[in-house]
């Protein structure tokens, strides 16, 4: 008869380890046959697992670890970094992986790290400054589509030994920056803008408006870095006043000319209409920007006035329109600058410019009337216009010369009067005749419309039609780098 130990007469506790000998018991010979609930402690439990005793092919399942970011199947192999996973020193143009640091070299020059596409909250990256060359050679951040520091704008890290570490936050905030015990910002960094045509002279940035657009600020300077922007606003110019056989027609005035002194971006030379003028505070938001047109020529009435130029807080006021043949002067004939007189308008009065006042003044006044059958020049922002004699109309007056652009240009210079027959001023384009390039000329027989974006008013009628105003500008200035 067969010997067999059946478990019904084994009494709990009477076959312990120490009585079994080491091998005398197969593995074949256990499978399935003890279930845990007969063993006095559950082998399953992690405190019951001697360390190496569960080799990766008795781990089975779909279940996965994560650290920092990085997945890993049980039963699987692999390299996972716990905390901040550093990067071999960089020296050219990267891109970052949530939950890198970047050695960031640029003694050999500025480059850009661009942070992660589409990351997700807690996403990670640090940048250091390896050699302490941030100031001289800059990083750029680039944002790849997320926000940084709450703000649509790429950031530039120029503070040497810098050292900051971006966390994303969401859509709303973006990377917030967290920067080490020793530096507190980026540093140094200036406003970014769009807006108009965009053009540079050394570290400023030019924005010129021709016609009426948006200046979008995007970011504006820290540490010390641009926040504001120098400015010339100018008005359209108003229309020349038109003639007849017998009489000529007065000048337009200049568009009001309101300008900074500019010395918040490279002291360029402005008017001294400019002088102690600051420039104007922005933020980063759109603002609107209005560039005013020209005022039409008389035929052979009176001209019409030019119309506003607006940015920010500031508006300049269009040019007087200039005085028409048998025509009553109007309000018209007053604004940036005045236009000029016609024989037979306001006796020897003189059309008021600087209306409405501001300070300093943006125009001058039209020139008074003198005798049939001429006319006088409209205002300048430089100067009032000429009074006419018995033998000629009188020249514009002068307008002014500023350097926002980079280069010396003239501005604002008011339409000559006109006379009958042929007896216009001459031609003010020519540097010849006193130099107002910017206004429109009367010759007689063809007077000249004002310059286009130059606010020049238009010249006056001489034995026909009359000059259109030029239309107006509007430039902005600032410190970009």
């Amino acid at each position: 008869m067969t010997n067999k130990i059946k478990e019904s007469n084994i009494t709990d506790g009477a076959v312990t380890s120490d009585k079994i000998a080491p091998g005398t018991i197969a593995n074949d010979r256990l499978a399935g046959s003890i279930a845990i609930s007969k063993l006095a402690t559950d082998p399953t439990n992690a405190s019951n697992i001697s360390s190496g005793t569960l080799a990766n092919a008795r781990l089975t399942g779909s279940g996965a670890i994560t650290i920092n970011g990085t997945s890993i199947a049980l039963g699987a192999s692999g390299d996972i970094t716990a905390g901040t996973d550093w990067q071999s020193v960089k020296t050219a143009n990267y891109t970052a992986v949530a939950g890198q640091g970047i050695f960031a070299n640029t003694t050999g020059g500025a480059f850009t790290i661009t942070l992660p596409a589409s990351p997700t909250i807690g996403d990670e990256v640090h940048i250091v400054d390896y050699a302490g060359t941030f100031n001289s050679n800059n990083i750029t951040v680039a944002r790849n589509g997320s926000k940084i520091d709450s703000t649509a704008a790429d950031a530039v890290l120029n503070v040497d030994r810098l050292s900051v570490r971006f966390v994303f936050i969401d859509a709303t905030q973006g990377w917030r920056a967290i920067f080490d015990d020793t530096s507190t910002t980026y540093g140094l960094t200036h406003m970014a803008a769009t807006g108009g045509t965009e053009t540079t002279t050394g570290n400023f940035k030019i924005h010129t408006f021709n016609s009426s657009g948006n200046f979008v600020v995007s970011a504006i300077g820290s540490g010390g870095g641009s926040t504001t922007v120098d400015y010339l606003i100018v008005a359209g110019g108003g229309g020349g006043g038109g003639g007849d056989p017998h009489d000529g027609g007065g000048g337009g005035g200049a568009g009001g000319a309101r300008m900074s002194s500019g010395a918040a971006s490279g002291c360029y030379s402005a008017s001294p209409l400019g002088s102690g003028v600051s420039a104007l505070p922005v933020s980063a938001q759109t603002y609107p920007v209005t560039v005013g047109g020209g005022g039409a020529l008389g035929s052979p009435k009176e001209g019409s006035k030019g119309s506003d130029s607006t940015f920010s807080t500031i508006t300049s006021a269009g040019g007087g329109a200039g005085d028409g043949f048998n025509n009553p002067a109007s309000t018209d004939t007053s604004g940036g600058s005045g236009g000029g007189s016609h024989q037979e308008g306001v006796g020897s009065g003189k059309f008021t410019g600087n209306t409405p006042p501001v300070s300093p003044p943006q125009g001058q006044n039209g020139g008074g009337v003198a005798a049939y059958p001429t006319a006088s020049g409209g205002g300048g922002a430089g100067a009032e216009g000429g009074v006419a004699t018995a033998t000629a109309g009188s020249e514009g007056g002068s307008g002014i010369l500023n350097s926002i652009t980079g280069s010396s240009v003239g501005y604002a210079g008011g339409g000559a009067g006109g006379g009958s027959p042929a007896r216009g001023y001459p031609d003010v384009a020519s540097a010849a005749n006193g130099g107002h390039p910017f206004g429109g000329g009367s010759s007689g027989s063809a007077p000249r419309p004002g310059s286009a974006n130059k606010g020049g008013g238009g010249g006056g009628g001489s034995d026909n039609a009359a000059g259109n105003g030029g239309s107006g500008v509007v430039i902005l200035r600032y410190q970009y780098q």
